[in-house]
């Protein structure tokens, strides 16, 4: 078959037309899109795009920004304020790994991309496959761009609260997807410490453990 995978005739993952994204953006008049490259579409999609830029002094400039495009994702902190902890999965991570960090493994609040699922569903699922919990009522507490330079995804954070009822399987992921996750139940005061020696250094995590602290079930 004669074509361009994710263009005009199927990627690996059933998709066409990835070119076309962003071409129908019009809600910023000193922004106007020429033109949308297909980089690379092995599993995420990596777009280079072009667009004339208006500055504020009325001068108008070409550029071209480079975006990857993971889909957006959800993150979850659970809570047990009766008990004063919250729990986190260890897991390795090879970006970190090849960019300084000593062995890859990051201690993390659960979060997965959203794929077909609304935000909520999404991070249901991830909290039973990762941390092998059952959430009950949850709460939505921001979203947020975690890498507006060149990352489209936008992460939806959330916290709920858990007991050792709720704890119904060993969690770990999904073998066939690669995850192998360790659950780490912590005091909350010790996740929080560990915030700033450098033991927790994952962006998702420290966001929900201030909020926490400040606004959330640990506040004064």
């Amino acid at each position: 078959m004669s074509g361009t995978p994710g263009i005009d005739v199927p990627d690996a993952r059933g998709r066409t037309g990835l070119d076309r994204t962003g071409r129908e953006l019009k809600g910023n008049p000193d922004v106007v899109i020429q033109d949308v490259e297909l980089l690379a579409t092995a599993w995420h999609v990596l777009r280079r795009t072009t667009y004339d830029y208006r500055s504020p002094d009325g001068t108008w400039s070409r550029q071209q920004r480079e975006t990857y495009d993971r889909g957006n994702g959800a993150t979850l902190l659970p809570y047990d304020a009766e008990r004063g902890t919250v729990l986190l999965a260890r897991q390795f991570r090879y970006p970190v790994y090849v960019n300084g960090h000593p062995d890859g493994l990051l201690l993390e609040t659960a979060a997965g991309l959203l794929d077909e699922d609304g935000p909520e569903d999404a991070i249901r699922r991830e909290a039973a496959e990762e941390l092998g919990i059952t959430v009950g009522e949850i709460q939505h507490v921001f979203d947020v761009y975690m890498s507006p330079g060149s990352v489209t995804e936008r992460l939806h954070f959330y916290a709920a609260p858990y007991t050792p009822d709720t704890r119904l399987t060993a969690g770990g992921g999904l073998a066939d997807e690669g995850e192998d996750i360790t659950v780490v139940e912590l005091p909350f005061a010790e996740a929080l410490d560990m915030t700033y020696d450098g033991r927790i250094n994952d962006a998702k995590t420290i966001m929900l453990l201030q909020w926490a602290a400040l606004r959330g079930p640990f506040r004064p």
